[in-house]
């Protein structure tokens, strides 16, 4: 789990959401694909779409720097 990752799953937490609830929030901000493949990848660092990284980090209201 990357550093993003850490601070995704703990924004979820502490909105309790889950991220199927991300997965489709995602979806409708961008209109683009992505599914539980592309989130574990987003979260792991081994896949960085900046739409997607972006996307997430305003639905939870993080930032993508530590």
């Amino acid at each position: 789990m990357s550093e993003f990752g850490k601070k995704v799953k703990k924004a979820l937490i502490d909105m309790d959401k889950n991220q199927a609830w991300l997965i489709e929030q995602i979806k409708a901000k961008t209109g683009l694909y992505f599914d539980t493949s592309y989130m574990h990848k987003t979260l792991t660092g081994k896949y960085e779409n900046s739409v997607i990284v972006d996307a997430i980090c305003e639905i939870l209201n993080i930032t993508k720097e530590l």
